[in-house]
């Protein structure tokens, strides 16, 4: 398989991820889940990925589709890439083994099909946050505590958005 091949493989479909999800579950893999939007790459998305692909052997990423992005009050002109652009540059990534999009306004779906064996977001939120309303709740964090199974945030490195990253473009 040619590299492009590979990087292109590595994004699956909502329909194809549950079949993949058992063949690594059936080779003792440990599913590691995290999701965003990832628009404008930067330092902090790079650690995020890294820290959460150390907790397990398979790190699946869920991005959010260019529909889900604009129901997220990012901004008008937001995303900046497309979704196809964000996940192909993502497959890119050795810490990530599968990207899948979702178009609902959170990945909760895609938790409780994927039943990951460690949800992770990034330090600003909290594991610990039990207020589903709560601008820091995990979403999933419900279906991991059911399950006996872990959830964590990654620190995130000071400095580091795509929103200050366009901010600054933009405004110089």
């Amino acid at each position: 398989m040619s590299q492009l091949e590979y990087l292109k493989h590595k994004i699956v479909s909502a329909e194809n991820l549950p079949a993949l999800i058992a063949r690594w579950r059936i080779k003792g893999y440990r599913i590691v889940f995290t999701n965003g939007v990832f628009d404008i790459i930067h330092k902090g998305h790079i650690t995020l990925l890294a820290a959460a692909a150390d907790l397990g052997d398979k790190l699946v990423l869920g991005l959010n589709s260019d529909q889900s992005v604009r129901t997220l009050g990012k901004g008008p002109d937001r995303p900046i890439n497309p979704e196809e652009d964000r996940a192909f540059v993502l497959a890119g990534l050795a810490s990530v083994a599968a990207i899948v999009t979702f178009s609902d306004t959170t990945p909760y779906t895609l938790i409780k099909d994927i039943q990951p064996d460690v949800l992770v977001k990034g330090g600003d939120y909290d594991p610990s946050q039990t207020d589903s309303n709560a601008k820091n709740y995990i979403v999933g964090n419900d279906i991991q505590a059911a399950n006996g199974k872990e959830t964590v945030a990654i620190p995130v490195v000071d400095g580091y958005s795509s929103t200050a990253t366009i901010q600054k473009i933009n405004h110089g």
